[in-house]
């Protein structure tokens, strides 16, 4: 096989396992709302599966641990942004509907151009510009409901919301990262993610239900690893091979699944209200994906 042709086929498979990854976190709140069915509140769910997946993650990361300790500032900044964007929409599927968690997550092509503009003068072109509108609308309809202002309602949807602008900065990131392992830079979501999770236990009313949840449910953390740690590095590996615009596309597998997902399992409310929201916000991401 000659090298463009082990070039293509990497790519190709980058691709498929990028879209298998889009569509494991479309499923992600499934095992969050588990725990939350189980006593545990908060930030409490991503705790324990965080935990679970760094004890597994560790001995993949001692070999190259020198490697990565000369790196660190790197994986500092893209652990930070990445892990917070992480966390905060594991804790928006604690407390907000999924299918808003996930739309307003979505509107990060809308923060990536406001940053643009602000703080690089990128020129806000009609395709942008429409994007903008796009996104901004849908935001618009999915929190308002009829009833006023579009705004937040509860704490679930400010995590989304802000989950979504830490992704749009924790993608440059990993951008600048991309000489270090995969393992390492799963390390440094997981540990980002972590650490905001733990922080946020400081401002939450919420906790541990019984003192005995965390013990109960102790099994089962243990086994979600099979599904979160695959999930992260499905999603990190082919970011590494792929151009931003490509991701941004097959991700969209994440919203298909989700919003199906949770139509049908969730029993929470997805009507024309949610369907044109979504409508909107993924249309954004088509037109920011197209400009790229």
């Amino acid at each position: 096989m000659t090298g463009s042709a082990q070039q293509g086929h990497s790519l190709k498979l980058a691709s498929g396992a990028l879209v298998l990854g889009g569509m494991m976190w479309g499923l992600y709140w499934i095992p969050v709302r588990y725990f939350v069915d189980q006593g545990l509140e908060g930030a409490w769910p991503g705790i324990v599966m965080y935990s679970a997946a760094l004890l597994f993650l560790l001995p993949l990361l001692w070999r190259g641990r020198h490697g990565l300790a000369r790196r660190w500032q790197d994986l500092m900044f893209s652990g930070m942004f990445t892990g917070a964007a992480f966390g905060l929409f594991t804790i928006s599927l604690v407390y907000t509907d999924v299918v808003r968690a996930i739309l307003l997550f979505y509107l990060t092509p809308v923060w990536g151009t406001i940053l643009g503009r602000v703080f690089l003068g990128e020129h806000l072109t009609r395709t942008r510009v429409l994007g903008l509108i796009c996104g901004l609308g849908g935001m618009a309809i999915v929190l308002g409901g009829g009833q006023g202002i579009p705004w937040p309602s509860n704490v679930g949807d400010w995590a989304a919301l802000v989950s979504g602008m830490a992704w749009a900065v924790g993608t440059l990131g990993l951008y600048r990262s991309s000489g270090i392992s995969v393992p390492g830079q799963v390390f440094a979501f997981i540990a980002g993610a972590l650490m905001l999770s733990l922080i946020s236990l400081v401002f939450s009313a919420g906790g541990v239900q019984e003192q005995s949840a965390i013990v109960g449910v102790l099994p089962i953390a243990i086994l979600s690893v099979l599904y979160t740690l695959p999930m992260i590095f499905l999603t990190i590996w082919p970011a590494t091979l792929l151009t931003p615009a490509r991701v941004g596309l097959l991700l969209m597998s994440e919203v298909v699944v989700g919003l199906i997902s949770a139509a049908v399992f969730s029993g929470e409310p997805f009507g024309l209200r949610e369907a044109t929201g979504a409508v909107l916000i993924v249309s954004a991401a088509v037109l920011e994906i197209a400009r790229g």
